[in-house]
């Protein structure tokens, strides 16, 4: 995938979001984000959520996105085509996250009883959703493509967990804390279904990976990127800020993300391939 040319100036600021937490939820939020990047950008901002990974990537490289809030593989690509990763989340003062691989709490599961089980996955570009879970079963030699008798790609950590919990899938995949924080996977249940942990058990943590991005389209302008991070940087200081962390960005805060500071994550692609 290449990178467009820059396209003219435009008056608004386009802002795209993923669909990994449940595209309703998300449009409720963005009127508060617009707003808010409204006032940081002294212009008007157009918030939209993308119907898939590979729809928000497409946005950004094509010059119809601005900046994008991004899962950490698309962080990947996207410095891999020189785009700029601006600033990247921070959750339990940690800047990498694990996925843990779930079942129903019912269904008696565990590794070695998976075959002929269903999964369903998040999305092929999610990192919690299906890249490190993938990575993770084929190096215990569990092709996923051999192992489950169904895989299905649901859009959303929201849609995935609701299928195990529905019966209509038997395993799936969610972002949680790292091992250093103490927390575990319930943590990442009740972030995306508050308070319904109790219906899942955990089969497996993975590796790590860093947390999702920001990254910056490369034809905005020196100004608009400067006021931008200051923004991102800055939105942990004021309530209304951390609302919007919380809600949209599912952090506690933002830092500067360091240069190709998401290369590592090109291992587990080719390993999930």
């Amino acid at each position: 995938m290449s990178v467009s040319p820059p396209h003219p100036a435009r008056v608004s600021f386009r802002f795209g979001l993923p669909p990994s937490l449940g595209s309703a939820p998300a449009r409720e939020r963005a009127d508060a984000l617009t707003a808010l990047l409204e006032r940081a950008l002294h212009r008007k901002v157009e918030v939209s959520v993308a119907s898939s990974y590979e729809a928000l990537t497409k946005e950004l490289l094509a010059g119809r996105s601005d900046a994008v809030w991004a899962p950490p593989f698309v962080c990947a690509r996207m410095e891999a085509l020189g785009v700029r990763v601006l600033a990247r989340g921070v959750r339990r003062g940690r800047s990498s996250y694990r996925a843990a691989l779930v079942a129903r709490a019912d269904a008696g599961l565990t590794l070695s009883t998976l075959q002929g089980q269903r999964v369903a996955w998040v999305d092929r570009d999610s990192v919690a959703g299906f890249l490190l879970p993938c990575a993770f079963l084929k190096a215990q030699g569990l092709e996923p493509a051999r192992v489950f008798s169904a895989q299905h790609f649901t859009g959303s950590y929201k849609a995935a967990l609701e299928a195990v919990r529905d019966g209509h899938a038997d395993v799936a995949s969610v972002f949680c804390p790292p091992e250093s924080t103490g927390l575990t996977y319930s943590d990442g249940v009740d972030v995306v279904l508050p308070g319904q942990s109790a219906r899942f058990t955990l089969l497996a943590y993975t590796e790590e990976a860093p947390n999702d991005g920001v990254p910056v389209g490369m034809a905005v302008a020196p100004e608009l990127v400067g006021l931008l991070e200051r923004a991102l940087l800055g939105l942990h200081e004021r309530e209304e800020g951390k609302r919007l962390l919380e809600e949209i960005f599912t952090a506690e805060r933002f830092e500067p993300a360091p240069r190709m500071g998401y290369r590592a994550l090109y291992r587990v692609a080719l390993a999930s391939l």
